[in-house]
């Protein structure tokens, strides 16, 4: 036995290939075998694919799922008909790209300092922050020629004339999803996150990522249902939706909940907020310590929330003037029975905002106006002239298929259909990123409150979602004054109920300046204030944070841009800006009333059963069994 194989150090074969160590035999069958397992999951994943197209139920893309063809004919048309905008936007792209070639031939010389860049990412943007996109002179390289090549596209659409409005938004908005999706950092082979994870696992992460993609796909029944989030991570009522309180009233629709009061005394005036039903409510009551439910109850005030029934097929028919009778009304109701108080303040979030602005309305047409006594709008349009990138989802044609999808869904919309859409806004953020964590780097997503709640969906009954979508997105009958409904045509200008309005700066689905058109549309006192950050994180914001800041002005001038140059900043959470106000229209302090002093008995604690049925037809319960739905 030769010395080197007596010490097992080394080995080479017969055809003179070089010498190669045991730890690098190691290495290589290592990497064999993670390859071996990745190429049989992908042969699986094809397979599996292939077979859902065979059986009429395919998952593979359609080639056109926006129906955005012919405007995208129509905008290509216009700009090849424009030389000069064609000619001004290849300079400017020869430019930056000889700048490009210029300062990477001197970074790779290493001779002389290298000019400025020629593009910059746009600030935030969380794909670049690995240290090699800015220091390695190669995928500096890259990542400038993908930005050259994006501006390049979005500068041609963005500038093109003859197009009308919607029809450039809808290609701006689909262009910038193309583009985003060709991202280097999208790519393995141009990742340099997932080049370093791919060479120090030996190959791992690639056969993790796949079974990470094949888990998601079987999940889905075939549709990708990307995780962001451990979803054991978490129980409702256990580590979120903890606030103490009782259900006290409930119907097919809704739950009621009364919260236990911190306090000795309380405003006379209860406090009634309606959550969106396309969201679970645990978003004002996450977790303790941003619990905006837990603060308000220390505030001194009796807070009811509405937790909406997670609606199935059975439910298909209801109206959004059902849920605005048997969820706003019942539970108006229900609260005089629990307090003895005929009129409440009223908080609308999203969704639950429109509903609150309608029913404003229809109850000054009955004459009733006084049973809400102030009105607060947390991230809400009831104008959606400029509601932002969700009107490119709303025409003839998509109202159809959205139609078609419920209808293939007995009658609702799966809560998934909604979540995505939503994702679509910040595919960057809520797609991409968790496409190259968990299917490149193989990586499971961590446990995230945020998230866990954001993938928590519910369903929404055909009539309902489809009305909303019509006379709301689609025709803005509410602003223009042109909506009817129970009997009534319904006018903003006639409501005299004060009106709090919150906006947020940075919101993807209810933009501040579609937000802030709705406060020069009411007939009474209007107090308009814009928070940082987004649509949830703008909205739900405890001052022990300490985080963000908000913007006031006492005037309301004709565009939002005047306002703005009006506006104080000021550091922090608006929930105190908003709890002075709401104590001007909440009368005097009265003794704590518990859940239980009125008319109406504990049903259940809270969080209720209607927040624990799950979208998929299970339910999950307080000590985290799984239940069939009753």
């Amino acid at each position: 036995m030769s010395e080197k194989s007596e010490k097992g150090s080394s080995a080479s074969d017969s055809n003179g290939w070089s010498a190669m160590t045991a730890k690098e035999l190691e290495t290589l069958d290592e990497v064999s075998r993670n390859m071996m397992q990745a190429s049989l999951k992908s042969q699986k994943l094809l397979s599996d694919v292939m077979s859902k197209a065979l059986e009429g139920d395919p998952v593979l893309p359609n080639a056109d799922p926006f129906h955005s063809a012919p405007e995208f004919h129509q905008v290509w048309e216009k700009i090849a008909s424009q030389p000069d905008l064609m000619m001004r936007a290849q300079a400017d792209l020869m430019k930056g790209y000889i700048d490009l070639w210029s300062n990477t031939s001197k970074r790779m010389m290493g001779s002389e300092p290298p000019g400025p860049a020629a593009i910059q990412p746009e600030p935030g943007d969380k794909r670049w922050r690995s240290s090699e996109w800015s220091e390695n002179p190669v995928f500096d390289a890259i990542k400038q020629s993908y930005l050259l090549n994006q501006h390049f596209m979005m500068g041609l659409v963005g500038s093109v004339d003859g197009v009308d409005d919607r029809t450039k938004r809808k290609v701006e908005f689909l262009t910038r999803m193309m583009t985003d999706a060709l991202s280097p950092t999208n790519f393995a082979l141009t990742n340099p996150d997932v080049l370093r994870e791919t060479v120090e696992s030996h190959g791992a992460n690639l056969a993790r990522g796949l079974q990470n993609l094949l888990d998601d796909l079987s999940s889905g029944d075939g549709r990708l249902a990307l995780k962001q989030t451990d979803m054991e991570g978490f129980q409702v009522g256990r580590d979120m939706a903890t606030a103490p309180g009782q259900v006290v009233f409930e119907n097919d629709l809704m739950e009621l909940i009364q919260y236990a009061p911190t306090t000795d005394t309380v405003k006379q005036r209860p406090l009634l907020i309606a959550p969106p039903w396309i969201n679970k409510f645990y978003i004002m009551d996450l977790r303790e310590k941003n619990s905006m439910i837990r603060w308000l109850t220390g505030q001194g005030f009796t807070v009811f929330l509405i937790s909406w029934v997670n609606p199935g097929p059975e439910l298909k028919d209801k109206t959004f003037n059902d849920y605005m009778h048997e969820g706003l009304f019942a539970a108006l109701h229900a609260i005089e029975a629990a307090t003895g108080e005929t009129s409440v303040n009223a908080v609308g979030y999203c969704v639950a905002g429109t509903m609150l602005s309608t029913a404003l309305a229809w109850l000054e047409a009955e004459g009733q106006g006084d049973r809400i006594a102030s009105a607060t709008f947390f991230a809400a349009q009831s104008d959606f002239e400029k509601a932002g990138d969700l009107l490119i989802f709303i025409d003839d044609i998509w109202m159809k298929e959205i139609e078609r999808i419920m209808d293939s869904q007995g009658g609702v919309l799966d809560g998934r259909s909604m979540a995505d859409t939503f994702n679509l806004l910040r595919s960057n953020d809520l797609v991409w990123s968790f496409v190259v964590n968990n299917y490149m780097l193989g990586r499971q997503p961590q446990a995230f409150d945020l998230l866990y709640w954001n993938a928590d969906q519910t369903r929404m009954p055909k009539a309902l979602h489809l009305w909303y979508l019509d006379n709301f997105y689609k025709n803005n009958r509410l602003a223009k004054g042109e909506l009817e409904l129970g009997g009534h045509r319904l006018d903003l200008g006639a409501v005299k109920t004060p009106v709090y309005i919150q906006a947020s700066k940075e919101d993807h689905i209810a933009p501040y300046p579609s937000v802030y058109r709705a406060a020069r549309l009411y007939g009474g006192p209007v107090r308009f204030m814009m928070a940082g950050s987004g649509h949830i994180a703008g909205v739900i914001n405890h001052p022990d944070a300490k985080k963000y800041q908000y913007w006031t002005n006492d005037d309301l001038p004709e565009t939002v841009e005047e306002w703005i140059a009006g506006a104080s900043e000021t550091p922090g959470s608006w929930w105190s800006n908003w709890r002075d106000w709401l104590n001007e229209n909440s009368g005097d302090d009265v003794p704590a009333r518990r859940p239980g002093d009125g008319k109406l008995k504990p049903l259940r604690k809270a969080p209720g059963r209607n927040v624990l049925v799950r979208s998929d037809g299970g339910k999950t319960t307080s000590d985290g069994q799984d239940q069939p739905p009753e």
